[in-house]
């Protein structure tokens, strides 16, 4: 029953926004020459009006949501969502001008990536609507203790919209300049299916781990402590570095157009990945019984670029000095 409940919330919960974007298109479409104050600001301000949809709609309705549900889940799977409703909104507003070949190739690469994700979280949460939150809420939860209400307002959420907002912003580039597709455009796409095809093939490869692992353990059998084939005997975090190519590769489409200032949003993403790796290793470290062996997995597999791996010579030597 929770998960039904769970299912119909994540489906309502955009369409305040919906509803008041194509309103706001019917409007413009059936009354341009005498637009009201309200519809005539919406149509001049696209980015303003975009945040001020997430501040509304995430932030304050998914917000309250998730104080009452005591999980803040929804955030989690709507990552996967925005940057299309973002890619559709900034497509249609009435202040765009593009190319319609680079409008549709984004688009569609967007649901490329979009299905991916949504693909992996599902899988991931055993096809379960909001079972849990993400870990890293949940440490954030113990950490603020009875505070958490109210700081979860800006942790989960207002960082959030700074975030998908700024990463997202090559969206609306493409959208606002009028210029031919040309072989940077079919360079940032190839980039953009290198991402979405290695972060699938890495993510499919740690579910196989971890499913086998659990496996295992109903078996009273070993486990085995690293992934360390595939993707991953070459990175440590192919996901990540798929994800970031994904993200760099949109870039790469409003640098082309002339907005190389949205390249801004696919550097703070690979920071925050940084960190979130530094995260990530550090829970690793903390299970006693796969300690020694990631150590060792550390010091012979690059971290984020897939390589080769680091000769046994130079691990010795490592760990000699």
């Amino acid at each position: 029953m929770g998960n039904f409940k769970n299912a119909v919330i994540s489906f309502l919960a955009p369409l305040p926004s919906i509803i008041f974007y194509l309103t706001f298109l019917h409007q413009f479409k059936t009354e341009t020459s005498s637009l009201s104050p309200l519809w005539l600001w919406c149509s001049n301000h696209p980015i303003i009006l975009a945040n001020v949809f997430f501040f509304f709609n995430v932030n304050v309705l998914f917000w309250v949501i998730g104080t009452i549900q005591c999980s803040h889940w929804m955030i989690d799977l709507y990552w996967t969502v925005i940057p299309v409703l973002l890619v559709h909104y900034y497509g249609t507003h009435p202040y765009g001008f593009t190319d319609q070949w680079r409008s549709t190739m984004v688009i569609l690469l967007t649901w490329l990536w979009s299905i991916r994700l949504t693909h992996s979280y599902f899988r991931r949460e055993k096809w379960q609507w909001g079972a849990r939150e993400d870990w890293r809420f949940f440490d954030l939860r113990a950490q603020y203790g009875k505070h958490w209400w109210w700081a979860s307002f800006f942790a989960v959420y207002v960082s959030q919209q700074v975030f998908l907002i700024g990463i997202c912003l090559p969206m609306y580039a493409i959208h606002s300049v009028e210029k031919q597709w040309n072989v940077w455009d079919v360079l940032a796409t190839l980039v953009c299916i290198l991402g979405i095809v290695i972060a699938y093939y890495a993510d499919t490869q740690l579910h196989k781990f971890v499913t086998t692992n659990n496996t295992l353990k109903q078996l009273g059998s070993p486990a085995i402590l690293t992934l360390e084939t595939g993707l991953w005997q070459y990175s440590r975090h192919p996901n990540y570095f798929g994800e970031q190519l994904w993200w760099w590769g949109l870039a790469l489409f409003g640098w082309n157009v002339g907005h190389g200032w949205t390249f801004v949003g696919a550097l703070v993403n690979s920071l925050t990945l940084a960190y979130v790796t530094i995260l990530v290793e550090r829970r690793m470290l903390k299970q006693e019984e796969r300690a020694d062996a990631y150590k060792m997995y550390q010091k012979t597999t690059s971290v984020w670029i897939p390589w080769f791996k680091f000769s046994a010579r130079e691990t010795t030597k490592d760990k000699t000095t």
